[in-house]
Order: C-alpha cells, then sequence, then structure tokens
C-alpha cells in the first residue's frame, strides 16, 4: 500500500494551524488541509505492513488501539498517493458514515497504532481521512444516495447525536422509513452543542442534515420524547425505536459552598451549548426562543478570572473559548498525575500512549498567559462569594489511598474566581426518557443490554452511544449506531446483508 519506500522519502507533514494571536479573535476552525500534491506524499508513507494494527481496534492493557469503525485505512491511503480520489471516497465510505465529523474531532486511535510510528511519526491519518471526504464534498461527488426498495418499515430514532444519526443513515440506506427526534432546536447532539466552532463548525452538521433529508431521513427537533411524545405513542406509530441520547448527566462537584447555587458556576456542557449558540446567532443563524434566551456568554466571560475543572477534552474545550471571549486569567485543575513526556517502558507501542498532550487550548493559554494553565493532582475544596456571586475558589492537592480519592491537608490555597466550569466528565444518561419506555438502567446509568447486544428488554426497542457504552468518543458512538441498525434490521427483517 502506499509507495514501497515513501515512508523513508517523506515527512510526516500535519494540517497547518493559524496563529494563536490570529485564530483566537474568532470561533472559526483554524486548521488548514494541505494541497493534493503534499497530501498524496503523505498517503504515499503508508507502509505496506503485514499486519495494518491502525484498523484493529484492539484491546490492550484494558485500552483499545486501533480504529473502532474498522476503516479501510492502507486502502485509502494508497488511492489518495495514486491519486485516485473517487477509489479513496468509496473505501472511506464502506466503513465510516460520517469522516466530515471523526477526521476533526476524533484523537486519531488509529494513529498511535501505526506501525510507522513504532520507529518514526505515524501516517497522518486522521487527515488523510479529512481530505478525502472535503474534497469530496468541494467537489461535488458527495451526492444523495436514495434506496429505491423501499421496505415499508417505520424506525424512529431517539436523539440526534453521532450515534442517532449513524443509525438513522444506514438503516435509511437500507431502505427503512426513519424518523429522528431531538429535544434540542438543532440536530447533531454534543456535535453541535458539546463540542465548540473552532473544532467542529457547525455548518458542516447542517451539510450532512441537508444530504441525510434528501435521501429520506425525517428530522423533528425541539421534541423532547417522554415529555412532548408518550413511549407508547411513538410504539404505536413505529416498528422499532432506538434511544440515542447520549450521556449527558454531568458528574456533580461535591465542594463546600455549591449547595449555595452562586452565580458564576457552570457545568462545562451548558457553557458550550450557550457559546455555540452565541456564535450561531452571530454568524446569522436562525434564532429559537431557546437562543434568545440564553445569556451572554462575552459577558459572563470578559475580564474574569476562570478555572477549569477537569482535563480532559471538555475542559480544553471550555480553556480554548474562554481565552476567545476576553477572559483575564484561566486556570486547569486536573484530579491526576501530570502524564510522562514520553512512553514509559510499562507502555509499549501499540497501546494508547499514557503520555503529556498539550492540545490547542493550552497552547493558546501558554501564549496568551505565558503559562500552561494546568495544575495537577488538584481539586476544588471551596467555593467563596459575594451577594450571591461567585467570588473565588480554595483548591486542594489530592491523592489516591487505596483506590479513593483524598485531600491532602495543608495543602489548600485560594485563587481569584468569577467563573467556574466544571468539566469533570459524566455519570450516565439522564435517566427520564429510558424511564419512561421502562427500559432499565446500569449501576453506570446507562441503558442495560444483554452483553454483545444493542436490544433492550422492552419489544421493539433498542439503545446506541454513550447512553448504551458511557461516555466515550464520537468514534465509538458512530461503532455502536452502525451495530444497533444492524440489529434493528435483523429484527425487522429477519435477516440482514448490512455491514457493520
Amino acid at each position: 500500500m502506499g509507495k514501497e519506500t515513501g515512508f523513508l522519502e517523506f515527512e510526516r507533514a500535519d494540517n497547518c494551524a493559524a496563529a494563536v494571536p490570529d485564530r483566537i479573535r474568532n470561533f472559526d476552525e483554524f486548521r488548514q488541509g494541505l494541497d493534493a500534491d503534499a497530501r498524496r506524499r503523505q498517503g504515499a508513507r503508508c507502509m505496506n505492513c503485514g499486519v495494518p494494527l491502525c484498523q484493529s481496534a484492539m484491546r490492550l492493557s484494558g485500552m483499545v488501539t486501533g480504529c473502532p469503525l474498522h476503516n479501510l485505512i492502507p486502502e485509502w491511503n494508497d488511492e489518495i498517493y495514486r491519486g485516485h480520489e473517487d477509489q479513496a471516497l468509496a473505501r472511506l465510505l464502506k466503513t465510516s458514515n460520517f469522516p466530515e465529523f471523526t477526521g476533526r474531532v476524533c484523537p486519531a486511535l488509529c494513529e498511535k497504532a501505526c506501525v510507522c510510528g513504532l520507529h518514526d511519526d505515524p501516517v497522518t491519518v486522521h487527515d488523510n481521512e479529512l481530505y478525502i471526504i472535503e474534497r469530496a464534498f468541494a467537489e461535488g461527488r458527495m451526492q444523495p444516495r436514495v434506496t429505491k426498495n423501499r421496505s415499508g418499515r417505520k424506525v424512529a430514532v431517539v436523539g440526534s447525536g453521532p450515534s442517532g444519526l449513524a443509525v438513522a443513515d444506514q438503516l435509511s440506506h437500507r431502505g427503512h422509513d426513519v424518523t429522528v427526534f431531538e429535544r434540542d432546536d438543532r440536530i447533531g447532539g454534543l456535535l453541535m452543542y458539546g463540542i465548540p466552532n473552532m473544532k467542529l463548525d457547525k455548518q458542516v452538521i447542517a451539510r450532512r442534515q441537508h444530504l441525510m433529508e434528501a435521501e429520506g431521513v425525517t428530522f423533528c427537533t425541539g421534541v423532547d420524547i417522554g415529555k412532548d411524545i408518550s413511549p407508547k405513542e411513538l410504539l404505536d406509530q413505529f416498528d422499532a425505536v432506538a434511544l440515542c441520547t447520549g450521556a449527558k448527566n454531568p458528574r456533580p462537584l461535591q465542594a463546600e459552598g455549591m449547595e449555595d447555587n452562586l452565580k458564576g458556576v457552570y457545568y462545562a456542557v451548558d457553557f458550550l451549548k450557550m457559546v455555540t449558540k452565541s456564535v450561531i446567532a452571530k454568524k446569522g443563524g436562525r434564532k429559537t426562543a431557546k437562543a434568545q434566551s440564553s445569556a451572554d456568554p462575552a459577558a459572563l466571560v470578559k475580564g474574569k478570572h476562570v478555572i477549569v475543572l477537569g482535563g480532559g477534552d471538555t475542559g480544553n474545550d471550555c480553556v480554548g473559548s474562554v481565552i476567545r471571549l476576553g477572559c483575564k486569567s484561566v486556570t486547569q485543575l486536573e484530579m491526576m498525575p501530570q502524564p510522562p513526556v514520553g512512553r514509559l517502558e510499562s507502555n509499549p507501542w501499540p497501546e494508547w500512549p499514557k503520555v503529556l498532550k498539550t492540545d490547542y487550548g493550552q497552547e493558546e493559554a501558554i501564549a496568551v498567559f505565558g503559562k500552561d494553565p494546568r495544575i495537577y493532582t488538584t481539586t476544588v475544596k471551596a467555593l467563596h462569594g459575594k451577594a450571591g456571586k461567585l467570588k473565588s475558589a480554595e483548591i486542594v492537592q489530592v491523592g489516591f489511598d487505596q483506590g479513593k480519592l483524598v485531600q491532602k491537608a495543608g495543602t489548600e490555597q485560594t485563587l481569584p474566581c468569577d467563573l467556574l466550569l466544571i468539566a469533570a466528565g459524566f455519570i450516565g444518561c439522564q435517566p427520564y426518557t429510558a424511564e419512561a419506555f421502562g427500559v432499565p438502567l446500569t449501576g453506570r446509568g446507562t441503558t442495560a443490554t444483554p452483553e454483545g447486544s444493542y436490544r433492550t428488554g422492552v419489544e421493539k426497542v433498542f439503545t446506541a452511544g454513550d447512553m448504551h457504552r458511557g461516555q466515550s468518543l464520537v468514534v465509538w458512538a458512530i461503532a455502536e449506531g452502525r451495530g444497533c441498525a444492524l440489529e434493528i434490521d435483523r429484527y425487522l427483517m429477519g435477516y440482514t446483508d448490512m455491514d457493520v
């Protein structure tokens, strides 16, 4: 695959990022792709390795390495190198429903397992994927694929995040009539309101929505199943229902002062949603009643001291967002210790590398404020306010004792804090939809199904995505949606010829 000596001749070249002073002026995407010739050279770096672990999704030491969608990576890298754009697109779309999403926001499990990365820089799989799909859209090759032979079966999908969209996309192409219900004013779930615009421009989601609508999928926004429409109504009208509402129940902060409900304390998912609504409104997007009633994020952030609790991707997105909104300072707290700069012997290739990663938000904080915003092994102990407004936060170092998080006495310090963003993860789905359908939940707050299945104990009802798996990556949500769609198709037709 690729050029036999390509990995020896060409160095890795990533998509270029705009300079920090330029990109923090707005919420526009800031990464620029390579031209066709440069991209062909990157495709040429893909080795003719005997075992392409990049597409394996192997579980090693409790972690997955390689693509959960089992993308045919060496094949489309070879097609990129040879300039076969149509063939590259065909191989990519065989396993991936939405490469324009994963090509922007996936942490590239594929690249961490790349054989070329054992002794050199891995192949730019992530950027190559985005190149294929974006070029196809730009050249008009992404046209509706309407299935003429219809089954007459009707499927309802509850939730329009990446898993729900994957269920809908797969079943629509199979010939079923699919309706997607979304409680928010726009489709996308976490793609729309959990990932900021500079990582995933919302027009990209709208573009995919238009394509799916042209293929026959119906989207109903502003409809909350379990509240606006009863489960009985849905089950009476449809032959199968897929619950894909995500894992949006935020992990609460156990700190003194939380009970005071001080102004200036937000869960990250609520804050990021507010920011995205504001960005859309400023770009001239249609305004809904909900959007008009939202608080102004710039007024919350500008000139304020911000603390972000959580060191993951969501925490980093909060850091990048508050910098764009003009914060006076930003501090990011991480309860875990700082990872090593390079792999330890106990974490060999091709395991997922547990190493220090400085993402775009932290890069911007370093450039703007002159230091890394992260403080490790630290959490918030107490919040202090005045006249109902947050003014400072007492932080404390933490450690683990027999697997339990404990605070270290004598390490407390107080930081000015006008805005606290809690990005400490999620504890499962918001349970009311599952409860309305009578679907039991596990102790992790996820929908209960037999192992390896997406079928709940309720007739006609299936489940997928973070609601089923727990908080995870977009690529896993899409993989879940594909698996769920296959099981629904088998239920409806008695057999299936769909690909997972």
